[in-house]
């Protein structure tokens, strides 16, 4: 049967499961959303809905935000060391790649990204939530693989090589974005460089490749979930980012697609 030469076994964890599909189904229906023009409220789709709804809701800075949503995920990678040690290659693997993934995410919270705005704190609880949850049940999730039957088809050393693939596209992007704007900078302007020439958003294609690597390090059916469901939002994201920057650039490349080069 395909599904076992790819994947582990479903632990007998009826939660693990249940967020298996919770996760696609509602990731899917955030990137529809975003498509629809309800956006989650940071970055430059802050002020896209209602600005009389974002002025009754608390606020924080960008920056403090995004080091709030990224700090939790990261401490539970961290802590996976401890907490289940010596549980073979495979999950030695994952725990790295997922810490160090919201390490880097810290670093560049903390040294690359430019600032222009805020977020609610409304959005920065369930986007922090989300991470934190999405990364502690990876990691259950492989514990809970452990004495079951392997994938007759190992995937993950592709796994590892599609993982850098993405973490090093994705910062290479970021640091483009930031050297966009001089200090003191706050206007958006078209990005150019790197992939921007072909897609509005490579830094999110990136980022769906870093979930694939997770899920192709991990085969567990938990972390496919969290890359399929991440893939769907993304997209959702990709297609909003390119509407807000057609709707306030007249210049904006027509040819430029969303987020795959030369397809959508």
């Amino acid at each position: 049967m395909f599904l076992s030469c790819v994947f582990f076994p479903p632990p007998p964890s009826f939660f693990v499961t249940a967020m298996s599909v919770v996760t696609v189904v509602s990731m899917a229906n955030g990137g529809y959303s975003e498509t629809k023009g309800k956006h989650v409220q940071y970055s430059k789709f802050f002020h896209s809905n209602s600005e009389k709804s974002a002025a009754k809701q608390a606020k924080v800075s960008s920056r403090n935000g995004m080091l709030v949503l990224y700090t939790p995920a990261f401490l539970a990678g961290l802590s996976s060391f401890w907490l289940f040690p010596d549980e073979g290659f495979r999950f030695l693997l994952l725990k790295s790649a997922l810490t160090f993934h919201f390490f880097k995410r810290i670093f560049e919270v903390l040294f690359i990204h430019k600032y222009s705005g805020s977020m609610t704190l409304e959005s920065a609880i369930v986007i922090t939530v989300s991470y934190f949850i999405s990364t502690a049940t990876m990691i259950f999730s492989q514990h809970l693989s452990q004495g079951l039957p392997e994938p007759s088809i190992d995937f993950k050393y592709f796994g590892v090589i599609v993982f850098l693939l993405g973490i090093i596209g994705n910062f290479y992007h970021h640091l483009l974005l930031s050297e966009m704007r001089k200090d003191g900078e706050k206007q958006y302007k078209i990005p150019n460089g790197g992939l921007f020439d072909k897609v509005v958003c490579p830094h999110y294609l990136f980022e769906i490749l870093v979930f694939w690597g997770f899920a192709f390090i991990s085969q567990t059916l938990y972390a496919f979930s969290i890359a399929l469901g991440t893939s769907f939002y993304l997209i959702g994201r990709s297609f909003a980012t390119r509407n807000w920057y057609q709707s306030k650039f007249e210049n904006f490349p027509k040819d430029v697609k969303a987020v795959f080069p030369y397809l959508l």
